[in-house]
């Protein structure tokens, strides 16, 4: 190859670099600049949890695409609150830009690790957990979405359901405070109806076996149970060990019932997580956490699985059937 020759393809070959190298800068500058949300689940990552696909949809319906224009870590505890401060330090060194944490122990996680990141929690009582101390103006760096809770109806279902009750079960979780209290309205309620009230914790899955086997001891006539008991994946199994012990279960969340227990009433947990996907998107755009109200939904559902009652051997009331917003059949 002659010199110029050389000298014209070499030239040619520095500029074709220098374009390459101009293209991807901007792809590079893009990349730093996609928003970043951090997602901290106590719970399991099987099944593709009802809470996770609401926050998904939400996203979609703002035109979020993941990868694109928004990169979403995510992390599951697998049913062990002992990871949350562990995925809450990642949350930092990937420079996150608002965490959505799902219930009152992730969220203590992501304040004490990252005090200065924007929060957008899910919880029962922000107030009573002692997370704000005011609803309609949280202050500091978290917002989101309290989870109202109707737990003195559960007993006037079950008591509907079978008019003969006298003895009810309820599975608690001492070291959740909000189950606490839950429990706390279920048994003035159920006690009003004259029924017969009994606790049974639950801390860990390992406990679970033992305590239905205290509820089949002591004739336990139905069970019930709120979100966060005692994991809030774990649907299916207590649903199994349910029906296993001929033993009708009530919880507020419907893909309990959709797993194989009686009834749910309750708020619809993926509508609330989708809600949250909004907040994340405010917040984004430059919104102060502390500025937003949380949002505490009202519209309560009320879902029967027939085919669980069948099963237990229950004719459930037509005038409760009549009221059901979702009939499993």
């Amino acid at each position: 190859m002659k010199p110029r020759e050389f000298i014209g393809v070499l030239g040619s070959a520095a500029a074709a670099w220098s374009f390459a190298v101009r293209a991807q800068q901007p792809m590079a500058a893009q990349a730093q600049n996609t928003p970043r949300v951090g997602w901290l689940f106590p719970g399991s990552s099987a099944g593709n949890p009802t809470e996770l696909a609401g926050f998904k949809e939400g996203l979609r319906e703002l035109g979020y695409v993941e990868g694109r224009d928004i990169v979403v870590e995510y992390r599951f505890g697998e049913n062990s609150v002992e990871r949350l401060p562990e995925f809450a330090t990642e949350f930092v060194r990937l420079n996150i830009n608002v965490i959505v944490a799902m219930g009152v122990d992730a969220t203590r996680a992501a304040r004490r690790v990252a005090p200065d990141t924007p929060i957008v929690f899910l919880t029962a009582d922000p107030i009573g957990a002692g997370l704000v101390t005011n609803l309609s103006r949280p202050g500091g760096s978290m917002t989101g979405v309290s989870v109202m809770r109707a737990a003195g109806k559960w007993p006037e279902l079950a008591k509907e359901a079978l008019p003969g009750l006298t003895r009810v079960g309820y599975l608690i979780n001492p070291t959740n405070a909000a189950s606490v209290t839950t429990l706390s309205e279920a048994r003035r309620s159920a006690e009003a109806l004259g029924l017969d009230f009994r606790s049974y914790p639950v801390e860990r899955p390992a406990d679970l076996e033992s305590a239905f086997a205290a509820m089949t001891k002591d004739s336990i006539g139905v069970l019930l149970l709120d979100a966060a008991h005692p994991y809030p994946t774990d649907w299916p199994r207590v649903a199994g060990l349910a029906l296993g012990h001929k033993l009708p279960a009530i919880s507020e969340i419907r893909e309990f019932v959709f797993a194989g227990g009686l009834m749910s009433y309750g708020l619809r947990l993926f509508d609330m997580t989708r809600r949250m996907a909004q907040y994340v998107d405010r917040i984004l755009k430059g919104a102060e956490a502390g500025d937003l109200p949380i949002e505490q939904p009202s519209k309560f559902e009320l879902v029967v699985n027939l085919k669980t009652a069948k099963a237990l051997g229950i004719t459930v009331p037509l005038t409760l059937l009549d009221r059901a917003d979702e009939v499993i059949e």
